[in-house]
């Protein structure tokens, strides 16, 4: 059912702002509360226009239908509006995972819960690998730019930019953030990652001659490294590349090279440690580069592709011959 963005929420979730600002305290990143709040306003709207009860007042019924709820066509997104398509099971845990640290704030503050953390259960999630292109289709993406790129300033620069995410694996949005300053001549760049963690990724010889070659083609003190040119003239210094361009640009590249294998800047990130792997690299290692917190996240990111795995066979079957 689609609600009217401009529908009056009776019932709201109390201290959501205190929660907010505890979680902000306590060195979360801007995008990560944003995500919070955003995901919390899900369940606001769940109380108000599905279940129509008060937050004192639910149940683990009430949770039950949220997940119901949740893995419905039918459910609003925090701005009221119909959800797009069926959220996956990452999505969901994702949400019941606010839910949990919101109720759990409120016990830590000595207030009255309707139901306890330990109540929302997680869904089962599926094994799910994501797919991660030839390295032939890997380099044909990354050298597009130079071959469909009019403008000789875009071409540089977005050549720049996919030659320096598949040579350090970082995320998209560490690499639009990136500044000038943070790169170093040995071509060591210190990042601040998600949760503000910190590290370093390192740049190949061949991203470096990318940067260089991009560099040298402006003409301007803003500080950060990739910058939009739409409206250059009048341009803010702090204004950054959207991500939703990078992401569309990928796409565009990867439709017009008539690659099948869905690519973004995510699963470029993915073939980073998928092909470190593939190559030798040591889990731990990788895990440093990609700036994860526990090793089981990096291992979903390495799991051996099927390609992988039928060279190991072949060498080590013991009735291989």
């Amino acid at each position: 059912m689609n609600k009217d963005k401009n529908t009056k929420k009776k019932y709201s979730l109390p201290l959501l702002d205190e929660y907010l600002e505890n979680i902000q305290s306590n060195n979360y990143s801007t995008e990560t509360v944003y995500n919070y709040e955003r995901d919390l306003n899900t369940f606001e709207n769940f109380l108000n226009f599905d279940i129509k009860t008060p937050f004192n007042k639910i149940t683990k019924r009430s949770i039950i239908k949220f997940k119901a709820y949740l893995s419905s066509t039918s459910r609003s997104t925090a701005n009221q509006e119909k959800g797009q398509g069926k959220l996956s099971s990452y999505s969901i845990n994702r949400i019941l995972s606010a839910l949990r640290s919101y109720l759990k704030f409120l016990v830590d503050i000595d207030q009255k819960i309707p139901v306890t953390a330990d109540a929302i259960k997680f869904l089962k999630t599926e094994k799910k690998y994501g797919q991660v292109p030839e390295m032939k289709e890997l380099i044909s993406l990354i050298e597009s730019p130079s071959k469909f790129e009019k403008d000789p300033t875009i071409k540089l620069r977005n050549r720049a930019m996919l030659e320096v995410l598949f040579a350090t694996g970082m995320r998209i949005s560490e690499l639009l953030s990136l500044k000038r300053e943070q790169l170093d001549q040995s071509g060591r760049i210190y990042v601040m990652g998600k949760g503000k963690k910190q590290r370093f990724v390192y740049l190949t010889p061949r991203a470096r001659k990318h940067i260089k070659l991009y560099i040298a083609s402006r003409h301007d003190n803003t500080p950060y490294l990739f910058i939009p040119y739409r409206g250059l003239n009048n341009q803010d210094k702090n204004k950054k590349i959207s991500t939703n361009y990078l992401q569309a640009k990928i796409k565009s590249y990867r439709e017009l090279l008539s690659i099948n294998v869905p690519i973004s800047a995510h699963s470029i990130r993915h073939s980073f440690a998928t092909y470190l792997a593939e190559n030798g690299a040591n889990p731990a290692a990788i895990q440093i580069l990609l700036g994860h917190e526990s090793l089981d996240t990096t291992t979903r990111y390495v799991h051996a592709s099927d390609r992988y795995a039928e060279k190991i066979h072949t060498k080590f079957h013991p009735l291989k011959q």
